[in-house]
């Protein structure tokens, strides 16, 4: 479809020419006003040209929007902008007999301000707009080449997961009553996750939680899940597969560890997991019977500090996140904590590039699963641009929560566009969740396998290693790294961790 723009203000006419962001300017202002009439934005090239005076060169551009009526007239304060629509029939044409193309509309709740936002939930934003630019035009190496979900352009709804489960409850409702979100994919903390577990059951709205690990979404709040599905390793292989490195690194010269994790689900679940899992790899070790629970974001660790200076353990276990974690570190550092216990950081990587040289080097940092630093040189082509696209972008390396964000949206994609392929049309809601349960898909780097909770959980590799500062990166880095397959630090499908890790983990495959 052809479509003239009229710009009746000389000088608006000329400041539009004479900028090299003339399409900043004219993009957004298009967008907003087609929005405002409730059109949508989809794969239809529609070409632009602006009609000027007499003698200038012409210009054209080509952009991308779903156009529902011929003719309107769009105001702004010094320019009037005139969409005249022509070649009707070539829309046709191109439309099947309408203009009107239709998107996936995705709601992405993230930590957008507070203490969780500049370490996890920015670059988790982040990686969800790379992913969905990568998908959206194409640009993405095989499997996952083609454009779209099934065909269809993502439009991303990204809000704040700030505020707690009553009021993300609220948000989720308006998401999909309101906003007719098609689904969710995203969620950070396990309280927001344990929160709207079952209201988006009840809801009916396909979730892909990217990020949260508490076991206890599907082994204790529902048990019979449809609509809800996580993308990554929960909080239990990601603590096993740490003792397992403690037991193969270092297995002599534990004396004991100690603990300080924050105060709700995630918390309390990874310090059990890792208590349990080392009284049967570790069993000469024990554990410091005063772990230290702070309040979630608290900030101050003052106390918690002065605890873990004096007991007697020589491990640190802790599964901070976010703003605790840099001000924790940044406290610790300053007192030589470092120096004097061996740290077990679970989702340390996360602050590794915000710190840079301040994050502590010899210590374990974990991933909870094949992202981040823990596969910055694999050559697998998806993570190689992933790794290459994100540095342009934004000029700083992917870390975990970009990664696994993206990695929601991966499995979107694979599961539309398989559902798509057996419908021979754009699939259901039902047959989009037919395909990705129980799915084995290509990611960055390796497979996530749907494994566990009735093919809704799904388990991938762990990897650790220690901490080292490459001069020549100008980053932090990993060494001596030990992958564990997901079979080795996940329980059996049908078993809770729970269970499985008081009966000695029986059934792991090493």
């Amino acid at each position: 479809m052809f479509f003239f723009i009229w710009m009746d203000n000389p000088a608006s006419r000329a400041n539009f020419f004479r900028s090299r962001h003339s399409d900043a300017i004219l993009v957004p202002l298009i967008r907003k006003n087609l929005a405002a009439l409730g059109w949508t934005f989809a794969p239809i090239s529609i070409m632009f040209a602006v009609h000027q005076p007499k003698g200038w060169n012409a210009k054209s551009k080509i952009y991308q929007f779903t156009i529902g009526r011929s003719l309107m007239t769009l105001g702004t304060t010094k320019t009037t902008l005139r969409l005249v629509g022509a070649a009707v029939a070539g829309a046709v044409a191109l439309g099947g007999g309408t203009a009107l193309a239709q998107t996936v509309k995705i709601g992405t709740p993230s930590f957008l301000t507070g203490a969780a936002a500049p370490a996890f939930g920015i670059p988790a934003k982040k990686g969800a707009e790379l992913i969905v630019r990568g998908i959206n035009n194409g640009e993405l190496p095989a499997p996952y080449n083609n454009s779209g979900l099934a065909g269809r352009q993502i439009e991303l709804l990204v809000y704040d997961e700030a505020g707690g489960g009553t009021k993300q409850v609220t948000e989720l409702r308006n998401k999909v009553q309101k906003d007719n979100v098609d689904a969710i994919i995203g969620i950070i903390s396990s309280g927001t996750c344990a929160a709207l577990t079952k209201v988006a059951e009840e809801l009916k709205v396909l979730t892909i939680q990217t990020v949260c690990g508490t076991p206890r979404v599907f082994e204790e709040i529902n048990k019979d899940p449809k609509y809800v599905f996580r993308t990554i390793n929960h909080a239990t292989a990601n603590n096993v597969s740490a003792a397992r490195y403690l037991a193969a690194k270092m297995k002599d010269k534990v004396k004991g560890f100690a603990g300080i994790n924050q105060n709700y689900a995630w918390g309390q679940d990874s310090w059990r997991d890792f208590e349990l899992a080392m009284k049967t790899l570790i069993p000469a070790a024990k554990a410091s019977t005063k772990p230290q629970f702070p309040k979630l974001f608290s900030g101050q660790y003052g106390t918690e500090i002065s605890a873990l200076s004096r007991s007697r353990e020589n491990i640190v276990h802790s599964s901070f996140w976010g703003g605790d974690l840099e001000a924790f570190i940044g406290q610790a550092s300053a007192r030589g904590l470092f120096k004097r216990k061996a740290f077990v950081l679970t989702v340390g990587e996360t602050v590794a590039y915000r710190l840079g040289k301040k994050f502590p080097q010899g210590i374990m940092a974990g991933t909870r699963g094949p992202y981040g630093m823990y596969v910055v040189d694999d050559q697998t082509p998806l993570n190689q641009w992933f790794q290459r696209e994100y540095r342009k972008a934004y000029g700083s390396p992917p870390s975990q929560p970009a990664y696994q964000y993206a990695q929601g949206f991966l499995a979107a994609k694979y599961a539309y566009d398989k559902a798509a392929k057996a419908a021979g049309k754009f699939p259901s809601t039902d047959q989009v969740i037919a395909e990705l349960r129980g799915a084995t898909f290509p990611t960055f780097v390796g497979n996530v396998k749907m494994g566990l909770s009735k093919g809704h959980q799904a388990i991938t590799d762990d990897r650790w290693g220690v901490t080292a500062w490459d001069e020549k990166r100008g980053e932090v880095v990993v060494k001596d790294v030990v992958v564990f397959p997901p079979e080795c630090v996940n329980p059996p499908d049908g078993v809770g961790s729970i269970e499985w890790l008081k009966g000695g983990m029986k059934g792991a495959s090493c």
